[in-house]
C-alpha cells in the first residue's frame, strides 16, 4: 500500500482574488500528528473515485487509525503548475467550517502531487436515491436533507463563495447521523458587488440555471438555487427533472415545463447572447403534474426556486424560512437533547442538534425517529 507523508512545509499559490488582481495566498500544510521519523501518516487502501484533475483513495490515518478521503492531485499534467479548480477548491474550503460542509483536514505537498486530506463519507445522495427506491415515500427525510443542502448553501453565499456545481454527487451523507454535506467545490468561485463577469461552461447540464444556458457570464447566487430546485424535484419524484443530453435539449426541457421565456416573464432574457426568438412557444404546465406527490407547501418553495428571473429566484436564506419546513421545525426541538448512545452521536442535522450533553435511551431515541418518519429507508448495497 502507498503512504503519504504529511509535510510541514509552506505552498504558496496563485490565484485571482476577488479584486480582480494576482494574490499570493500561502497556505501551512500542516499534520496535527506527524508520524515520528519522518514516516508516512497515510495509508492508500482503495481507489473510490476520479475526478477532472485528480483522484480520491480510501485511506487511513495512521496516527489517529481514522479513515479519511485522499484526493491526489497530479502536477506533473499541468504546464502553469497547480491546477487553478485545484486552487480555487484549497483557498476556499480552508475558510469553510460548518456542518453540513465537508470538512479538509490537511493539505500535503510533494513534487509532483497535492494531497487533499478530506473526512471520509462514503455515500452520496445520488448512490443514496438509486440504491433506495422507498426514499420518495419518506417525505420527511427529503425535508431534511434539503434543509441541509439549503444550509450548506446559505452559509457558502454568506460567505460569498458560489458552489457552482450542485449535484446529487456532490452531495455526501454521513451514515451514521445521517448529515448531507456539500462537497466538490473545485467549480466554486469567490465573488464580490457587483456581479463578477464569470465562464458560463458551469455546473453539470441537468442543473445549470437557464441564464447560464443562454449564455449569460454575468451571475450570481440565483444559479445555485436554480440547481437546489432541480436536486429536490429529483428527490421527490426519484428521476432528474431537467435531463437533457446537450445545451439546446436541456434548455427545451425546462422551456416545455416553466414555458418558453419572453420579455414579460423574464424582463431582459431576449438580450442573452444565446436566445432566439425563434425558440419554440410552449406554456407552462402546473407543477403539481411534474412533482405529483409533492405537497401545496412544497411546490411553492420549488416554483420559487425554478423562477426564471434570477433576482426574482429564492435565496438560500429565505428558504430556510419558509413554511414547507415548519414541521421540521418541531421534529428538531424533541430532538435537540436526544443523544443515541449506540453512536455517541445526534441524528444528523449539519451541527444544530446534539448542542446540549442530554442523552436519552437508544430504544426511545428509536420510537422518535419511527414517530416522526425520519429513520432512512433500508436499501440495497447500503
Amino acid at each position: 500500500m502507498e503512504q503519504v507523508s504529511a509535510s510541514s512545509d509552506l505552498i504558496r499559490f496563485l490565484f485571482l482574488g476577488d479584486s480582480g488582481v494576482l494574490i499570493l495566498q500561502t497556505f501551512a500544510c500542516f499534520c496535527g500528528c506527524v508520524c515520528g521519523g519522518g514516516g508516512a501518516q497515510y495509508e492508500k487502501e482503495e481507489k473510490i473515485g476520479e475526478g477532472t484533475y485528480g483522484v480520491v483513495y480510501r485511506a487511513r490515518d495512521k496516527v489517529t487509525n481514522e479513515t479519511i478521503a485522499l484526493k491526489k492531485i497530479r502536477l506533473e499534467q499541468e504546464d502553469e503548475g497547480v491546477p487553478s479548480t485545484a486552487i480555487r477548491e484549497i483557498s476556499l474550503l480552508k475558510e469553510m467550517h460548518h456542518g453540513n460542509i465537508v470538512r479538509l483536514h490537511d493539505v500535503i505537498h510533494s513534487e509532483k502531487r497535492i494531497y487533499l486530506v478530506f473526512e471520509y463519507l462514503d455515500l452520496d445522495l445520488k448512490k443514496f436515491m438509486d440504491s433506495c427506491p422507498e426514499f420518495a415515500k419518506n417525505p420527511t427525510l427529503i425535508k431534511s436533507y434539503l434543509y441541509q443542502i439549503l444550509r450548506g448553501v446559505a452559509y457558502c453565499h454568506s460567505h460569498r463563495v458560489l458552489h457552482r456545481d450542485l449535484k446529487p454527487q456532490n452531495l455526501l451523507i454521513d451514515r451514521r447521523t445521517n448529515a448531507l454535506k456539500l462537497a466538490d467545490f473545485g467549480l466554486a468561485r469567490a465573488f464580490g458587488i457587483p456581479v463578477r463577469t464569470f465562464t458560463h461552461e458551469v455546473v453539470t447540464l441537468w442543473y445549470r440555471a437557464p441564464e447560464i444556458l443562454l449564455g449569460s457570464r454575468q451571475y450570481s447566487t440565483p444559479v445555485d438555487m436554480w440547481s437546489v430546485g432541480c436536486i429536490f424535484a429529483e428527490m421527490v419524484n426519484q428521476k432528474p427533472l431537467f435531463p437533457g443530453d446537450s445545451e439546446i435539449d436541456e434548455l427545451f426541457k425546462i422551456f416545455r415545463v416553466l414555458g418558453t421565456p419572453n420579455e414579460q416573464s423574464w424582463p431582459g432574457v431576449s438580450s442573452l447572447p444565446d436566445y432566439k426568438s425563434a425558440f419554440p412557444k410552449w406554456q407552462a404546465q402546473d407543477l403539481a403534474t411534474i412533482v405529483p406527490t409533492l405537497d401545496p407547501a412544497g411546490l411553492d418553495l420549488l416554483s420559487k426556486m425554478l423562477r426564471y428571473e434570477p433576482n426574482k429566484r429564492i435565496t438560500a436564506r429565505q428558504a430556510l424560512e419558509h413554511e414547507y419546513f415548519k414541521d421540521l421545525e418541531m421534529i428538531q426541538i424533541a430532538l435537540r437533547c436526544c443523544y443515541t448512545h449506540l453512536s455517541g452521536v445526534p441524528l444528523g442535522t449539519g451541527g444544530q442538534l446534539g448542542d446540549t450533553h442530554h442523552w436519552c435511551s437508544a430504544r426511545s431515541f428509536l420510537v422518535l425517529l419511527h414517530a416522526f418518519d425520519i429513520i432512512r429507508p433500508e436499501c440495497h448495497n447500503d
